[in-house]
This record gives structure tokens, C-alpha cells and sequence, in this order.
């Protein structure tokens, strides 16, 4: 089977992220309501990891996209507007036999009852993907791979493919992998894959509703003890915040230059955010022979939801960026933070994120007024918002 070379290393890349992953066309209801009653439809597109490609851009960023779409007019979209964000889509290949997936929703929230998806994408050039038709120089040239766990339930050969992409291997960039636990797509699947995956990555994002769900795990402390190999561990808990664990982990996981310059042992990641944030503490590590993790835990914000699509993809983006730019660990979470309530804002999957120093004045703010914020629409596009004194 072919696969990636061993010590295939990119110490000069130029490229920061490589996201690997399904995007879909996207059709967004023209008004509320059941998508049987629902007039018209605009076009827009979809993709976890695409979507997470494209705010990095935005940010600043030299971001890519590698995936697989269909020599079609959807595929002429999806790669043309992804490329318009500012995202290296060279790599993106086209398939003549199979479609691009579309998919059609309602304007309600995801974890509404009322809230419904029609999928298009069984079937799609995206679930080709495997082993043997990617280029693994492109996916292995950036300085972090970032994955998700939707494309390994796509098909037998796209979870093949994300075992080869996170296998232990000299040369391997840091991976970063997004859980994603969509339930509608393991329906007859075994979603513990997702569990087995996360084990295999260095920097790993999981909601607590996901682990429960997926594998009947309950709680932050418990998911760190299923999920001991990764150096970070960013346990999404809604309304709560984020908790995140980091610690040394032995192996050649990672063993680039790129994956060593972002471990949790590096100035940029204890330091002092890791110090001064709310909770942080150290707990032994757990694994045999891991480190004593440093547990962080950031409140969320309070944000006047427009649209609670693609948070999570903007968090995950948010916190890759900071990590980027060896910001500590407190300041990764707010980044993420930040960039999510940028996307809650709007009725999209995706929007201009906030300037980096109006982000980064707000990321820096102390705890009681960052515990006092409120973040509304159009807050991203002011010089200095007024937020930023207005926090009670």
C-alpha cells in the first residue's frame, strides 16, 4: 500500500496548517422553518476542516486544504471560494466518476430538536480518499496537520488513510485532530475508532457531550484518563469553558522539528498563562512514564448567539493560531474562544475573524473582566470595541 516515507521531515516548509478533510456545498434556508416549508435556499460551503483552513487564513496564517471533490460545478465552488479565503488549495484533487456532497439545513441551532440536515454525500468524491490517492507530500508539509474525526466515517479507505496520517513515524508534523463525533454517520459504524484515532494525535479537541455520547465517558478527568497519549488535550465543555490537560509525552510521535517546537514543555506553552489561569494545577499524569499533566481550565464567553454552526471549527482554528504563535496556554483557549463567538455572531459557517491586537487585547484583559465580557454581531469590526470597557 503506498504511503508516506519515513523521515519525509519539512523543516523549511512554508506552509503553517494542512487540513485534510470532506468540504460540501451547503445550502442556508431564506427563512425559518421546516425544510419542507422553506422557499429558497443560498449557496454557501461546509467542511470542518476546510472551515478551520479558512479562518487560519483569514487570521494571517499560510493555511491548506487537501481533500477530494468532483469535477463538477459544486467542486468548481467549493475550491474557488475556499482558495478566495487565502487557502493553498493545489493539492484539492478531482474526481470525475463521483459527485460533491451538498447538503441542505434549517436556520435552527444543531442541538435543537427542530433542527434538521438533509445530506447529499454518499457516495462522494471525498470518501474515495484513501491510502493510495493522497499527496503525501502536500499533507505532510505543514508544521501541524489538522484532522477530524468525519472523515474517518465516511468509508473503510478514509478511516484507513486517517491511520496512516497518524501513525508514529520519524518526520510525522504535529497532529492535530478534532473528534467531531457526528452521530447520523456512525449509525451501524463503531464510533470507539474515534477514541483509538485521538490516542494516535498530539494535540486533540473533544467536547464532553461527544465522549459521553460516543464512549460513555463523563467528565473532563476522565477523558484525559482514555485519552493519556496526547501532549494537549482540549476538553470542550460549552457554556463551562474549555479545560485543557498538557503534559510531556514520551515517543517519536511527532519527532520533527515542527511537532517538538510546539510541546507542552516549551516556554510558549507552560509559561505563564498556564500559571495564571483560573484552576491551573498539576496532576500526575495518566499514563505510565507521562509527565505530570498542567491543567488550565478558561471560562467561556457570553456572546448573543446568532447561529450555533461552526464554533467549534473556529475554536479549533483559534487556538491552532495562537499555538502558532507560541502564545501560553490561557491565551490559546481565549484565542479559541474569540474566534467562536466571532462565528456565533453570524448567520454562516464562517466570517472575518477580529484583528489580531483587538484579539489580543481582549485575550490579555484579566479574569474578572474577561469573565464580564459580552460579545454581540458586528463586534469583530470596530478598532477597539466597546466591549473592551464595557464589561459589566
Amino acid at each position: 500500500m503506498p504511503g508516506p516515507a519515513a523521515g519525509t521531515a519539512h523543516a523549511a516548509t512554508t506552509t503553517d496548517v494542512v487540513c485534510l478533510g470532506e468540504s460540501m456545498v451547503t445550502f442556508l434556508p431564506s427563512q425559518p422553518g421546516r425544510l419542507a416549508d422553506v422557499p429558497s435556499f443560498g449557496r454557501g460551503i461546509g467542511g470542518a476542516e476546510s472551515n478551520v483552513a479558512c479562518a487560519l487564513a483569514a487570521a494571517g496564517h499560510r493555511a491548506a486544504w487537501v481533500g477530494r471533490v468532483g469535477a463538477d460545478g459544486f467542486g468548481d465552488h467549493l475550491v474557488e471560494t475556499i482558495a478566495g479565503y487565502g487557502v493553498d488549495t493545489s493539492a484539492v484533487r478531482r474526481d470525475p466518476g463521483r459527485p460533491t456532497g451538498i447538503y441542505f439545513r434549517t436556520a435552527t441551532d444543531r442541538g435543537a430538536g427542530a433542527h434538521e440536515v438533509a445530506y447529499y454525500r454518499a457516495g462522494s468524491a471525498a470518501s474515495a480518499m484513501s491510502p493510495s490517492n493522497v499527496p503525501y507530500g502536500e499533507v505532510f508539509a505543514g508544521r501541524i496537520l489538522h484532522l477530524s474525526g468525519i472523515t474517518a466515517a465516511l468509508s473503510g479507505d478514509c478511516l484507513a488513510l486517517l491511520r496512516e496520517l497518524t501513525a508514529e513515524r520519524p518526520g510525522r508534523p504535529l497532529v492535530s485532530f478534532d473528534v467531531n463525533h457526528r452521530p447520523h454517520l456512525w449509525r451501524g459504524g463503531d464510533a470507539s475508532v474515534l477514541l483509538e484515532l485521538a490516542r494516535r494525535s498530539d494535540l486533540v479537541f473533544v467536547g464532553e457531550d461527544e465522549a459521553e455520547e460516543a464512549w460513555g465517558i463523563v467528565g473532563a478527568e476522565a477523558i484525559r484518563a482514555a485519552l493519556p497519549e496526547p501532549s494537549v488535550l482540549v476538553v470542550k465543555r460549552g457554556s463551562a469553558g474549555a479545560t485543557v490537560f498538557s503534559g510531556l509525552r514520551p515517543g517519536p510521535r511527532s519527532s520533527n522539528a515542527g511537532g517538538a517546537e510546539f510541546g507542552p514543555a516549551s516556554r510558549s506553552t507552560e509559561g505563564a498563562g498556564a500559571e495564571s489561569a483560573p484552576g491551573s494545577r498539576s496532576t500526575e499524569g495518566a499514563g505510565a512514564g507521562n509527565a505530570p499533566d498542567t491543567v488550565t481550565h478558561v471560562p467561556a464567553l457570553h456572546v448573543d448567539v446568532v447561529a450555533a454552526v461552526g464554533a467549534g471549527d473556529a475554536f479549533a482554528a483559534g487556538f491552532l493560531s495562537a499555538t502558532l504563535r507560541g502564545l501560553p496556554v490561557r491565551d490559546r483557549v481565549r484565542h479559541g474562544h474569540l474566534m467562536a463567538a466571532a462565528v456565533l455572531t453570524v448567520p454562516g459557517d464562517l466570517t472575518e475573524p477580529p484583528a489580531r491586537d483587538h484579539a489580543d487585547r481582549l485575550a490579555a484583559l484579566d479574569d474578572g473582566a474577561w469573565g464580564r465580557l459580552r460579545l454581540g454581531p458586528g463586534w469583530t469590526a470596530a478598532d477597539r470595541a466597546p466591549e473592551e470597557v464595557r464589561t459589566s
